[in-house]
């Protein structure tokens, strides 16, 4: 009986070493940078910082998102527009789940320069927004993880303030 628990142990051992090794090409273990809640505020606040600067500009809400889309941080600054709220979760949402700009998404869809749009479709999908003010947050070395949503303002003036955010801890990306 000892015999065969420990030839059942030894197999499973067997097992999970080899999909462990086999689920990485080169036999390691990597290691995934996430967005922490102090980084998330703290894009929040870049982006706070750099509208505080704006004369002209209607309130904003700012959505920050995990790479999963899950939401880290929300501001939603005094009179801005109800439906803001949800805009700034789609893009931040969208720019989540593909990950480039949503500004990139609506040309996708509607064109550039006069051309047509490449997927015209992608901006009847539920759940994508195909217009400036959403971005991806990535590292230093290309890993994705997170992305902010702005709106309330114009789509460049949205967009404006989520590269704001993200600058302002492109040191500590």
């Amino acid at each position: 009986m000892q015999l065969k628990s420990f030839l059942s142990t030894a197999a499973a051992v067997f097992i999970g070493l080899t999909l462990v090794s086999g689920a990485q090409a080169d036999g390691h273990i990597k290691n995934k940078r996430v967005l922490t809640l102090d980084l998330a505020k703290k894009i929040a606040d870049g982006c706070e910082a750099h509208y505080a600067k704006q004369t002209d500009w209607r309130p904003l809400n700012i959505a920050v998102v995990d790479d999963g889309g899950n939401l880290k941080v929300f501001r939603r600054m005094d009179n801005s527009f109800l439906m803001s709220i949800d805009i700034a979760l789609l893009k931040a949402n969208t720019a989540a789940g593909l990950p480039f700009p949503t500004r990139m998404v609506g040309e996708l869809a509607f064109g550039k320069d006069g051309q047509p749009g490449l997927v015209p479709g992608i901006a009847d999908i539920p759940g994508v927004a195909a217009f400036p003010g959403g971005l991806p947050i990535m590292t230093s070395d290309g890993q994705h993880i997170g992305a902010i949503g702005v709106s309330g303002a114009t789509g460049d003036q949205d967009e404006e303030c989520a590269q704001a955010g993200i600058d302002a801890v492109k040191d500590m990306l």
